[in-house]
């Protein structure tokens, strides 16, 4: 998997599609200097996190936890019911992560219509090499 691992951000232009749209947090240090960012969509009503990223220099410092936690406080405050996303079942930064997030994993007949193109958008990419899985946190 560490094609996986290495992968790279996304380029500026898509990150600042997300900006323009209102679907991107950004987490910075004291210099003000960017650490991380998470994007999210909106997927079956619900705030659908694409992606979380932080500088390995800054991981295992919250920066992480408090990037989603935001978007919760904002999710929930707009009445969404929830946060989804999709991630590698067996990555420990990844569902076991989520999981302490307050995530859980959704079985495969709870996945809504969006969900399910989602992960068939992953197959298709070639994501379903490692097992994958559908995660929710209720607000």
């Amino acid at each position: 998997m560490p094609e996986i691992a290495e992968d790279e951000p996304l380029p500026v232009e898509a990150l600042a599609g997300y900006q323009g749209a209102g679907r991107a947090w950004v987490a910075v240090d004291g210099a003000d200097c960017a650490v991380g960012y998470l994007i999210a969509d909106f997927v079956d009503g619900c705030v659908h996190i694409e992606q979380v990223s932080v500088h390995p220099d800054h991981g295992r410092r919250g920066v992480g936890r408090a990037l989603v936690d935001d978007v919760a406080v904002v999710a929930g405050s707009a009445g969404i019911p929830a946060l989804t996303l999709t991630t590698f079942a067996e990555v420990p930064w990844n569902a076991p992560y989520y999981l302490r997030l307050g995530f859980r994993a959704l079985d495969e007949g709870e996945l809504t219509p969006g969900l399910q193109a989602i992960r068939e958008r992953e197959a298709a990419h070639g994501l379903d090499r490692w097992p994958r899985v559908c995660m929710r946190r209720d607000l």
